[in-house]
């Protein structure tokens, strides 16, 4: 079984040395606590998180799904493969006595098996791309919503723009996030993305793209998806 796993062992291990850092806001997290309010403010605004049924896929740390419990839904789960991360998200909700919410170690895959149809939204965010196979996790999505229900995504495009600012800026230049955290070969475009999108069946719906300004530090949603974007989709009603 573990062989048939979407996911790459060395990325895992990125994430997981790093995993009592997550709710560190000065931390090498400091973007996702930066852009998490955006991206919840856009999924709410879409799909209305209030008493929904929500999963987020490659949670991480919690950070999202642990937003996206306050914000009212009534049952959030995370799943990821980062088994230390994992434990930090479970024990930043005990600590902070977050509602309604629960972290599970498996792959998207597997969960589309046991449980599809059963969410009214999946959240799949910054982790498309670094997975080996990021349009397995896209399909598994798509089975796990339930028609009528809310997908989204987010990852970086890849460009030399992207390159530049995703990759040698933030990671090199300004040391914003550690050495290594994106593949320039892993990144995908919209235009994939959509693909893997309509393939699985999905309807796209909209798209946003994700702006920084390292001077001043400020986050913004606008329509330029060169670098950081997001698109949400849904699954046709039956």
């Amino acid at each position: 079984m573990s062989n048939a796993i979407n996911a790459d062992p060395a990325e895992l291990e990125k994430f997981s040395s790093l995993a009592h850092r997550w709710w560190d806001p000065e931390s090498e997290f400091k973007p996702l606590h930066q852009i998490n309010p955006l991206r919840l403010d856009w999924i709410d605004g879409l799909a209305s998180l209030q008493g929904q049924r929500v999963l987020d896929v490659g949670c991480g740390g919690g950070i999202l799904a642990d937003s996206m419990a306050r914000k009212g839904a009534a049952e959030v789960m995370g799943i990821d493969l980062a088994s230390k991360a994992l434990r930090v998200a479970q024990l930043h909700a005990l600590e902070a006595g977050t509602p309604n919410i629960q972290y599970h170690e498996l792959s998207v895959e597997r969960l589309a098996v046991e449980r599809p149809a059963s969410f009214d939204v999946v959240t799949c965010m910054e982790m498309l791309e670094h997975v080996p196979d990021p349009a397995s996790v896209v399909k598994a999505c798509a089975q796990l919503v339930r028609p009528g229900g809310w997908v989204f995504f987010s990852t970086i495009n890849r460009n030399a723009k992207a390159f530049g600012l995703a990759i040698v800026a933030a990671e090199y230049l300004l040391k914003m996030i550690p050495k290594g955290t994106h593949e320039y070969a892993k990144l995908i475009r919209p235009s994939e993305l959509a693909h893997f999108v309509r393939e699985a069946g999905l309807e796209l719906h909209s798209g946003k793209g994700m702006q920084h300004n390292p001077i001043t530090g400020r986050y913004w949603l606008g329509a330029d998806t060169s670098v950081n974007y997001m698109l949400a989709a849904r699954r046709p009603e039956e």
